[in-house]
């Protein structure tokens, strides 16, 4: 396979097409807003599966929630200012 540069070989289409990427997404998404400890050791293990397999949907799913929580901090202060 020929390295096409970076993102020229991204298909929008096929972001977050499958229930897998979809349960990676909202799974980093939900530990970073909740705020208690991952429990991934009591994960099924199909789902842990599934986010290790789509790691890179986990990981931006993260970054979405310490940017929900940015934005909560951003309502709070200006609530309070």
């Amino acid at each position: 396979m020929k390295y096409k540069g970076f993102m020229k070989g991204v298909q929008l289409g096929r972001f977050l097409d499958t229930v897998a990427e979809w349960h990676a997404l909202v799974q980093g998404f939900s530990e970073v807003m909740c705020p208690w400890p991952p429990r991934h050791k009591a994960m099924k293990p199909e789902l842990l599966f599934e986010i290790s397999a789509e790691h890179h949907y986990y990981m931006a799913g993260r970054a979405l929630g310490i940017l929900g929580w940015v934005g909560i901090g951003g309502i709070i202060y200006g609530v309070l200012s």
